[in-house]
């Protein structure tokens, strides 16, 4: 990861442009590092983060990365976007191809508010499922893009990355050392590919936001046990939520989880508060922190923690969204949209 002295360090989250300064300024030239001619994800850097740290994990795998005869992802050819019937209420941002950031404020939810959420959660869970259900060797992401999009607007939903700050697609398909914002495209699936596949839908004026990682095919046990860590994070972070608990213990459960595994945390890319709004406070960081913030009786919220093999150093590509680690290795995630309630903390998009 590269910091130039131009850029400042930003936090993004999984869909969103500039979280520190709310910058409106298109996403290729937040991450463009002139000097190398590359696009490099700026970082949010914690007290404790120095680049012998991704050395570290880097060592500690390199058996596993030097096994790995797995070629590395290239971009394939994007389809046209696909058209959506004018009675489906779209969300605001559809007709910019500005990413709107995310807004400042909780949004607390009445009772019909969590009735909404439940819907939008329910049916990005139902998608989500559905959509893992077709990996399988030979079959195209923009296959997946295809199912998916036609299976929301089938629900009288909008697909919420459709449109938003420009993104081409209505899903996005994360394969391999792919870590998020990955674009559909004509590239097959191979056998021993894992992907992730991260589904948003607009329903009645409410998103729902999860997404989860798929194995395609024969999965090495390495590749499987970076999926099983991962999943272990984002379930012993749920399990800290409840009305009054500091954010920062998600990102404490995820690190110390992910640290006994050897398996390193990316942090440029973070939960949000959802709801009316794509992206929202608060910010949730997914690695040890000491930001302030407690959680609120009834406000939604994602986490979604990615995991990293090796190199947990992010970089973008030139389409200016998939993001890739830095080495190669491979990447995983998964995502649910929460509601604080007095016991804890229900899942909306299970």
């Amino acid at each position: 990861m590269v910091c130039t002295s131009s850029l400042q360090p930003r936090l993004f989250s999984t869909f969103v442009g500039d979280r520190l300064t709310h910058s409106k300024l298109p996403l290729h030239q937040l991450f463009h590092d002139n000097s190398r001619g590359t696009d490099y994800v700026p970082l949010q850097l914690s007290k404790t983060y120095c680049s012998l740290t991704d050395l570290f994990f880097n060592k500690r795998n390199r058996n596993n990365l030097q096994n790995n005869k797995r070629k590395r992802l290239e971009p394939g050819e994007v389809s046209p976007r696909r058209p959506v019937p004018e009675h489906i209420l779209r969300p605001p941002y559809v007709k910019s191809k500005q990413s709107p950031g995310i807004a400042s404020g909780l949004e607390i939810h009445d009772e019909y508010g969590k009735e909404c959420m439940r819907a939008s959660g329910r049916l990005a869970a139902q998608v989500l499922e559905y959509a893992g259900t077709l990996v399988k060797p030979g079959l195209k992401t923009d296959e997946i893009d295809e199912a998916v999009h036609q299976m929301i607007i089938d629900n009288g939903a909008y697909p919420s990355p459709l449109g938003y700050g420009g993104f081409p697609k209505s899903v996005c398909t994360s394969v391999n050392e792919c870590i998020c914002h990955g674009i559909p495209d004509s590239r097959a699936l191979e056998d021993g590919d894992i992907i992730n596949i991260d589904v948003t839908v607009y329903l009645n004026g409410y998103h729902g936001d999860t997404s989860a990682t798929f194995f395609c095919g024969d999965v090495d046990d390495n590749a499987r046990n970076l999926v099983k860590v991962t999943k272990e994070c984002l379930d012993r972070a749920i399990s800290k939520c409840a009305p009054g608990v500091e954010y920062k213990k998600i990102g404490k459960a995820i690190h110390d989880h992910a640290d006994k595994h050897k398996y390193g945390v990316v942090r440029q890319f973070v939960g949000h508060g959802v709801g009316k709004v794509f992206h929202a406070d608060p910010v949730v960081l997914h690695y040890r922190n000491n930001d302030a913030g407690r959680m609120v009786l009834g406000q939604t919220f994602t986490i979604e923690p990615m995991l990293a093999m090796g190199s947990y150093n992010p970089v973008m590509w030139d389409d200016n969204w998939t993001v890739v680690t830095a080495d190669g290795s491979l990447s995983a995630q998964f995502e649910h949209t929460l509601l604080i309630t007095e016991d804890g903390a229900e899942i909306m998009t299970k």
